[in-house]
């Protein structure tokens, strides 16, 4: 007698209500606001790593108890999505900024936004969770688009467009990221010993014409040009240009 098939997983758990969907107390009965609740968790954030945000934390920046903070966030996940749709509000540039220029100004205006705040709240480069959405995120794609409507191409082109700077500013600021942290880190003996043994590799030719005889500094020299500030705005004029080229022909 053959047994009964396994019931199959339930895969369509009802997901919790997005926080957007609710209300935020009104001002007159409450003490803060969704802003200012992200703010503080932001500031905690910045000052001293991701990792010491915490519903305690945030409450005592507040000024209030970790229970009261329940009224407002039902967990930290709310929390961290209130300091997502927070960053993602730093990308937004004033209106008519974008009406004063032309396509590729707007464009490097609002790329150049991008990395000043990703540099400022390093954090928020593993945190913004695309299934997640927030409210300011739909507010910068369409600032994107107002910023290339005087071009004259299909919605697929201009979505493409939009999304070739974006990926060179989130992989240049994610690259920057980590060679930042890298530095402050240092070299141990032991990754240096290292590079030194792989260095004597035959086909690493070129890269010890670029480091030279001494692999410490020549690290710290490497360290030096990714950390260049002129670099990123050298490389989007780059990228800007090959479109301008593309976009004419």
């Amino acid at each position: 007698m053959t047994a009964d098939a396994p019931e199959p997983p339930d895969t369509a758990k009802e997901a919790p209500e997005m926080i957007w969907l609710r209300d935020e107390p009104s001002a007159s009965r409450s003490a803060h606001t969704r802003a200012e609740i992200a703010a503080a968790a932001m500031q905690i954030a910045d000052a001293e790593g991701f990792d010491a945000v915490s519903m305690r934390r945030v409450a005592q920046e507040l000024g209030a108890g970790t229970m009261t903070l329940y009224n407002y966030v039902r967990n930290k996940d709310e929390l961290v999505t209130l300091m997502a749709n927070a960053v993602v509000g730093e990308l937004l540039v004033a209106t008519e900024d974008l009406t004063a220029a032309g396509w590729r100004e707007n464009l490097r205006r609002l790329a150049v936004r991008t990395r000043e705040t990703f540099r400022r709240h390093r954090w928020a480069l593993d945190r913004l969770d695309p299934g997640h959405p927030v409210p300011n995120g739909l507010l910068v794609f369409e600032q994107r688009l107002r910023a290339c409507a005087s071009l004259e191409i299909s919605a697929d082109d201009k979505f493409e467009l939009i999304a070739l700077l974006e990926d060179y500013v989130f992989g240049f600021s994610v690259r920057e990221a980590r060679e930042i942290a890298e530095q402050e880190r240092g070299w141990t003996p032991e990754v240096l010993k290292f590079l030194k043994i792989q260095l004597e590799n035959e086909e690493l030719v070129e890269f010890r014409n670029l480091l030279g005889e001494d692999v410490e500094a020549g690290f710290d020299y490497a360290g030096r040009l990714f950390l260049d500030d002129r670099r990123f705005e050298r490389g989007l004029d780059r990228l800007l240009d090959g479109i301008e080229v593309d976009l004419g022909r």
